[in-house]
């Protein structure tokens, strides 16, 4: 973490701070609109079902893509405090301030993550 100062690593430790206060609130909230949608017709036609079960398949993703960028925030905490944080899991290399900043809880360096997302 030589390429980071402790100014730079409160900085983030903030933000992943405050992102998991956002994320934990965000997934407490959205609670109720991924569960299981009541089909009950005489409660309503087919159009309001069709669009109440859309609207909650859209709320499980959105929960579950809330949960792994939680988990993934966790992870970064943990590495901040063993003195890991910001080293490619990959390659070992630093990961650069300004991509840690974009995204504080960054497991892999600019390169190492282009060929993930180009396999």
């Amino acid at each position: 973490m030589d390429h980071l100062s402790e100014e730079q690593l409160t900085l983030l430790r903030n933000a992943l701070v405050e992102t998991h206060m956002n994320l934990t609130e965000q997934l407490a909230i959205s609670k109720s609109a991924a569960e299981v949608v009541n089909l009950d017709q005489s409660m309503v036609g087919r159009v309001s079902r069709m669009d109440a079960m859309q609207q909650q398949g859209m709320a499980v993703s959105t929960r579950d893509k809330a949960a792994r960028r939680l988990r993934r925030i966790e992870l970064a905490l943990a590495a901040l405090d063993k003195n890991e944080y910001g080293l490619c899991s990959q390659c070992d290399e630093a990961i650069s301030y300004p991509r840690l900043q974009a995204q504080p809880e960054a497991r892999l360096c600019i390169d190492c993550q282009s060929r993930a997302d180009q396999q």
